[in-house]
This record gives C-alpha cells, structure tokens and sequence, in this order.
C-alpha cells in the first residue's frame, strides 16, 4: 500500500466567520467582517473560513461542506456537499463557506467546512448558525 504523502502541504486558518457578500465569479476572497464561531441566520449572511495553502502548488484538493439537513426542491434531504479546487500558486488562499438562503430555520445549526486531501482531512471548521 502506498504512502499519502501529506506532509508537504502546509494549511492554515487566516480567519473565519463572518465576511460581506462574495461574488463566486470574481477571483477576489470576500471581506472579513468578524472573527466568530457563531453568524446568525439572515438571509444573505456570508460565513465561512479563509485559509492559506502553501507547497501544493498544481496540487487539486477537495472541500466538503456538512450541513444541517434541509431539502432541494423536490424534498430531498441535501447531502454534504463536496467538491475539487487547483491550488494555482504559492502561496494560496481560497475562501470556503457559504451564505444563508430562505428557508433560514433549516439552515441553522453546524456547518462544518473541511479542505481534504483525497479522503484525509488537512483542516477544518465549524460555523455554527443560529
């Protein structure tokens, strides 16, 4: 069995919390508002982390995001949702979280933010919305 190799990768939490609208399209981080483990649940509310990636350069790394249980449109309960970035240079800061959207009462409760290399976490944090 082969051998991860993890140990290159350096990640940090720069901040976490709150942050002001973030336009998903733009290859700017949002603006970090307040450092909290706690962001109320309003429609529009930006949460999350930034954290800075550094000797992964080229490197893909997934993010999960475990949420409490709402459902799409149809009623179906939302998995976690998980998804693959590129670390484009070094060092390398990448903002994961999300925003609040109606109904706001299923969406309070714990979000926990992970950065993953294949199915190991390398760092995480959880964002509780009340």
């Amino acid at each position: 069995m082969k051998k991860k190799n993890t140990k290159t990768i350096e990640i940090e939490i720069i901040n976490y919390g709150a942050y002001s609208e973030w336009d998903r399209e733009s290859n700017e981080l949002p603006k970090f508002m307040a450092l909290t483990n706690t962001v109320e649940a309003v429609i529009g509310a930006e949460f999350g982390m930034i954290v800075e990636i550094r000797k992964a350069k080229g490197r893909y790394l997934d993010f999960l995001i475990e949420h409490p249980p709402f459902t799409d449109e149809s009623g179906a309960v939302e998995p976690p949702f998980r998804s693959t970035f590129r670390v484009k240079h070094n060092p390398f800061q990448f903002f994961l979280g999300d925003s609040i959207w109606a109904p706001v009462e299923d969406k309070r409760g714990p979000w926990k933010l992970s950065i993953l290399l294949e199915d190991e976490v390398l760092i995480s944090k959880t964002i509780m919305i009340t």
